[in-house]
């Protein structure tokens, strides 16, 4: 086994181990919440299914409201963080305002994108991007020079929908730091 493969499966792992604690700690009713329903999917980027062109990604919490479509503007709450818990970037950082952009436009990472796809308003998901649909053989760096997302690395957003708005011919794509 390579390390790449070694990393996926430590991601997978994780995300599995998540959705079995929130499967755990959901309240057990006769009828199912939306707020506490499991699903878990997977968004290929291509018709290829190996693990380096797929993100994996499990929903936390269905949502109910419009789902989020190719040039739907979308707001999202979000987390970033490494294969190791280290938080990278996230909406807490940018004053908990939400990242606002046109789903299928040029500025973020393919992987987050086809991640984001399919979500409904309310949903809350985990996904796992692979090096291949997030930044590939290049180093992230901040400011300072310092690395902040290592070349090679999967990368975990924890994914809050917050609001979908059909297309306009004005929209504009606004981008916050390097996702």
């Amino acid at each position: 086994m390579n390390t790449k493969t070694i990393i996926i499966g430590i991601v997978v792992i994780i995300i599995v181990g998540l959705g079995l604690y929130f499967i755990i700690k959901s309240p057990t009713t006769a009828a199912p919440s939306t707020t506490t329903q499991q699903q878990a999917t997977s968004t290929t980027a291509t018709s290829d299914a190996s693990s380096s062109t797929q993100v994996q990604a499990q929903d936390v919490t269905a949502g109910t409201g419009a789902a989020a479509t190719p040039g739907s503007i979308v707001s999202v709450l979000y987390v970033g963080k490494l294969p190791d818990g280290t938080v990278f970037d996230s909406s807490a950082a940018h004053g908990n305002q939400p990242l606002t952009f046109t789903l299928g436009s040029q500025g973020l990472i393919p992987g987050f994108q086809i991640g984001v796809n399919g979500m409904k308003v309310g949903g809350e998901r985990l996904m796992a991007v692979p090096p291949s649909l997030g930044y590939g053989s290049t180093d992230v760096k901040d400011s300072t020079g310092k690395v902040i997302i290592p070349a090679n690395t999967t990368i975990v957003f924890d994914v809050k929908l917050v609001n979908v708005q059909a297309p306009t011919s004005t929209a504009q794509t606004t981008t916050t730091t390097a996702k």
